[in-house]
């Protein structure tokens, strides 16, 4: 079978995760057409470990005309390119899925990938269970069944720091401290590059305006702690995962590739 075309938005440290994991063999169902970031430094290193194009625009990267464009750069940035990826014809695989707790930026991805024979793959970043999610989804929309869904994070304060939630006071003593809660979409607006997990965990569930979403602040904590539970009558699922970097994000995205490739998809 010929090696499906693939290009990389975002070459900083998840990008490098999906560049190595390329470099070590563990995508050879793809081939790596090209790569492109805002800074021109970082996509050129990625391009002389990986031996594609360095490309100075999404354009110069869309006329390779890939099948897969990665996505590991931003919320800004995957607003700015789903919509030309799709057009392309190219499948998008999103990592910064806080983009899609817009509502009518998700129907015009929705409508894009339609019309263009295109598809959206949300990698799992630090969460996952997304099957099990929407089947107790699928469940309560058939059964017309209440259902309760939503996401609890855990966080170290230093984390924090830089946004509206950050206090001062969080660094001290040893009282876990609730900093937001709302809903997927209050937590992407405030953090919109901290809670991608919360946006993904509600697109499988109930949605980003209805799913909930809590932030605990924890002295002392390192790395986050996400625990998803959707719930209705008879049914509970609880995905709980732990992760002290964000390695596993971009672990996630060539987990995902690979599973695209494979000829039992699991």
């Amino acid at each position: 079978m010929e090696a499906k075309k693939l290009a990389l938005v975002g070459c900083g440290f998840l990008g490098g995760i999906v560049a190595g994991a390329y470099s070590a063999g563990l995508l050879n169902s793809y081939r790596l057409v090209g790569a492109y970031s805002r800074t021109a430094s970082k996509t050129d290193a990625v391009a002389q470990k990986t031996g594609c194009k360095a490309c100075a625009s999404l354009g110069e990267l869309l006329a390779l005309q890939p099948d897969y464009v990665v996505e590991t750069a931003s919320v800004a940035m995957a607003k700015e390119m789903a919509l030309p990826v799709l057009c392309s014809g190219a499948s998008l695989v999103l990592v910064s899925v806080g983009a899609l707790a817009d509502g009518d930026f998700r129907a015009r991805v929705e409508a894009a990938a339609r019309e263009n024979g295109a598809k959206v793959h949300i990698a799992s970043g630090a969460v996952g269970g997304f099957d099990v999610l929407r089947t107790v989804s699928l469940m309560a929309q058939a059964q017309n069944l209440p259902e309760a869904a939503g996401i609890v994070t855990r966080k170290g304060p230093q984390s924090l720091q830089g946004t509206p939630l950050y206090r001062e006071e969080l660094l001290a003593g040893d009282t876990e401290t609730q900093v937001l809660c709302g809903s997927a979409a209050d937590a992407i607006a405030l953090l919109p590059t901290k809670v991608n997990v919360a946006v993904a965990a509600s697109l499988a569930t109930t949605g980003p305006d209805t799913a909930s979403a809590r932030i605990l602040s924890r002295p002392g904590f390192a790395g986050d702690d996400h625990c998803i539970t959707a719930e209705i009558d008879g049914v509970k699922a609880v995905v709980d995962v732990y992760s002290r970097t964000a390695d596993i994000a971009g672990w996630s995205v060539v987990a995902l590739l690979r599973n695209l490739a494979a000829p039992i998809m699991l």
